[in-house]
């Protein structure tokens, strides 16, 4: 009995530490949809709005372009001689797909915890993102709810926009295209449901609820 109590805590303290890996969504075209299946996304992605000033639907955009919604996945394996699992091109990991340098000066410029904070975790994902995309806003003059721009230098990176890599990548273009138009669908599909999520915790009462 004591050791199944001891599984459970232990358990318990992982999904807190570094996030429990949620089903992706089934439907991800449809913001609404995405939010009844994971009401705590919402939560996550207000929080990093009202502190960054990055709007949900460009968040979440981004999210599901990154990583489909998936928590742990990672860019496949080169394969040495064509079939030997080799390097992974990069270290991008996570719902937001945040690589160890930008990831590293994320902890550093906001002071949290590289303990307590995890790139399959939701909440910390976005909260990266809108700190990332905020970053963008200040550094290049990018508006905060320009999803093309932003993910021009989210994927390129600050420097790499500026030197305007992807004026040479048509796909990285292509790309951006589809996370502002998804964006824009996000943006038109959550005042529908936004009350809904924004009020359904029992905890949310005002002041939390507003």
């Amino acid at each position: 009995m004591r050791s199944t109590s001891r599984i459970l805590v232990t358990l318990a303290l992982a999904c807190l530490l570094f996030g429990c890996a949620s089903t992706p969504p089934k439907r991800q075209d449809n913001l609404c949809e995405i939010f009844e299946q994971e009401p705590g996304w919402y939560d996550h992605a207000y929080t990093s709005e009202r502190r960054w000033g990055i709007p949900i639907s460009v968040q979440m955009a981004i999210v599901q372009r990154e990583s489909s919604f998936r928590a742990r996945v990672r860019p496949e394996r080169t394969k040495l001689l064509g079939f030997i699992p080799w390097r992974r091109p990069s270290s991008a990991h996570g719902y937001a797909q945040a690589q160890d340098p930008a990831w590293q000066e994320y902890l550093e410029m906001t002071g949290r915890s590289g303990w307590l904070t995890s790139r399959a975790d939701m909440a910390d994902a976005l909260d990266f993102i809108g700190w990332y995309n905020y970053t963008s806003h200040r550094r290049l003059g990018i508006a905060r709810n320009d999803a093309y721009e932003l993910y021009l230098a989210y994927h390129e990176g600050r420097t790499g926009y500026e030197r305007g890599s992807w004026r040479g990548k048509p796909k990285v273009r292509q790309t951006a295209r589809q996370v502002a138009e998804r964006a824009d669908r996000y943006a038109r599909q959550l005042p529908a449901c936004e009350e809904e999520f924004r009020c359904a915790a029992w905890w949310k009462v005002w002041p939390f609820c507003r």
